[in-house]
């Protein structure tokens, strides 16, 4: 009868302060649905790339986390991506937080599309999303909670997902 629509979010996160070390990759006002970043520019992080080349799980649990708004833990985030990519098929967890993460930005689909991107590069991927989310003004390496925390305090509005407005044709 009523199909369930997916959510669309309205992007909100504020850019980090002066001293981020993302600086270099922000402008006073971040580019409207363009990537801050390349998907192969993880020198620009490199803790960020050397970690998620060891810990690519943890990686996605933390970006999950944030881009899920808390729905999914870091834990168990970084656990289904393990499970998952032990046969293989960890890209597909990834690449649909990715298309999240767009949404939420109103990212273009590039370089690759999302499914493509997890497939070949996963630890690119993730290390662009954690860049996008950073520059973005959420850190991932708090979680969801944390970020909620420290936006209160500093008297930002926490981001929200908007959902958008869906009309339904009922025939009798």
């Amino acid at each position: 009868m009523f199909l369930h629509k997916p959510e669309t979010a309205i992007p909100v996160f504020r850019p980090d302060t002066e001293d981020s070390p993302f600086q270099a990759y922000m402008t006073t006002q971040l580019p409207e649905g363009l990537w801050t970043t390349g998907l192969c520019e993880c020198y620009g992080d490199v803790p960020n790339c050397l970690f998620t080349s060891i810990c690519p799980c943890i990686t996605m649990g933390r970006n999950s986390e944030i881009i899920n708004r808390g729905e999914i833990s870091c834990r168990s985030a970084s656990l289904l991506h393990l499970a998952t990519g032990v046969v293989l098929f960890g890209w597909i967890f990834g690449s649909k937080n990715r298309t999240k993460l767009r949404q939420h930005f109103s990212l273009p689909e590039s370089p690759l599309p999302d499914w493509c991107a997890h497939l070949l590069c996963m630890w690119c991927t993730l290390c662009q999303e954690h860049r996008e989310l950073r520059t973005r003004g959420a850190d991932p390496s708090l979680g969801w909670e944390g970020n909620l925390s420290k936006w209160l305090k500093d008297g930002l509005t926490p981001p929200i997902v908007v959902p958008r407005m869906v009309t339904f044709n009922i025939k009798n």
